[in-house]
């Protein structure tokens, strides 16, 4: 297993696997093709938990080691290299286009929806929601190619803006920029918006760790009335908005919510003010059962509809009176989208989205 983990993301394309593990081991397509998902989604999922706390440790380790001299040209490298996230990252068609994430795709499975063209002559601000607990409609769709955002929207550059601190992390940062994935910082965005040309979206989890401490599954609600910087970001460049809802984004976990005012939240909230995100109570199915419980996602439709763009004028310094203005249209925007998919996505018509 662990060497099918190391090498898969490299073994070509999904067809070439299936037909060489069923050599190997005998087994219906159906069985391969399912094995091959999980542990597709697996390796995500340690990744967004443990990879750069791992890397930093394996490191450290090395530097103390024979080898301590590869250690220590990686750090030379690291330190000058440390600015690159800020300018755009350093993204990798090929890693995008893994046969990985085709199998990470069809877990769930994951589907895009277009509504709108997008011009190649304009830059955008893309507002997903909900989080959920690890934005996995939001990695899939726009960090990789498995639901096929450039066929779906050419000449258009995605990247997914995820928190600044992750770039701190060796090894970590070089694989989040290989996806397209930049630090969600205002001199990131400047950079993408005013110095890498036209055909930019940024994809921006408005609602953050806060909303991400109320995601559960049967609740459509966002985090968005006092979210405002995002639309001040999109005027200063005349980028237009683009509001993207995900049904089913907070099917995949079950989590434990902690009432206002007790402990849990508390402490919850004190994470998020001084680390920049919150530590949530969480569980999916077990790794060979789903009737256990363990760190897998449940395998629920994640559906992501990318809605109409809100064009915006360019105002270098807007008043708080103009933010208010578009933000309203912004709100307005992402809740008639809502309404018009609903119940195309398994939901009745009398649900309501919940902005708070």
């Amino acid at each position: 297993t662990s060497f099918l983990f190391f090498f898969f993301p490299f073994l070509g394309t999904g067809s070439n696997i299936l037909s060489a593990l069923q050599d190997l081991f005998w087994l219906s397509k159906s069985k391969v093709e399912k094995q091959l998902q999980i542990i597709s989604v697996l390796q995500w999922v340690l990744t967004f938990l443990i990879m750069g706390v791992a890397c930093t440790l394996i490191l450290m380790y090395i530097l103390c080691t024979d080898c301590w001299v590869i250690a220590a040209l990686y750090l030379a490298w690291l330190v000058f290299d440390w600015n690159t996230p800020k300018k755009g990252g350093r993204r990798s068609q090929w890693v995008r286009n893994w046969a990985i994430w085709r199998y990470f795709r069809d877990y769930f499975p994951i589907r895009l929806v277009k509504t709108h063209n997008l011009l190649t002559t304009r830059n955008y601000i893309f507002g997903y929601h909900p989080h959920g607990i690890m934005g996995l409609g939001a990695f899939c769709n726009f960090s990789t190619e498995a639901t096929g955002v450039s066929q779906k929207f050419p000449g258009i550059r995605p990247y997914l803006a995820t928190l600044a601190g992750n770039f701190r992390m060796p090894i970590l940062r070089d694989y989040l920029m290989s996806g397209g994935i930049c630090p969600v910082n205002r001199d990131s965005i400047d950079y993408i918006l005013s110095k890498n040309g036209s055909g930019n979206a940024i994809i921006i989890v408005v609602g953050g760790a806060a909303e991400s401490l109320n995601c559960t599954p049967g609740k459509n609600s966002v985090t968005l009335k006092n979210r405002k910087g995002f639309v001040k970001l999109a005027l200063r460049h005349g980028a237009d908005l683009v509001p993207v809802y995900s049904f089913g984004e907070n099917e995949v976990y079950k989590q434990v919510i902690f009432e206002e005012g007790s402990w849990g939240r508390w402490v919850q909230k004190k994470f998020q003010k001084h680390i920049g995100f919150a530590p949530c109570i969480f569980h999916g199915r077990g790794l060979f059962s789903s009737n256990t419980w363990g760190l897998l996602p449940y395998p629920k439709p994640i559906t992501t509809v990318v809605g109409e763009p809100i064009t915006i004028p360019k105002i270098d310094n807007p008043s708080q009176k103009e933010v208010d203005f578009y933000h309203s249209i912004y709100v307005d925007s992402l809740i008639k989208l809502f309404d018009k998919y609903k119940s195309k996505f398994g939901l009745p018509e009398t649900e309501i989205l919940e902005v708070n």
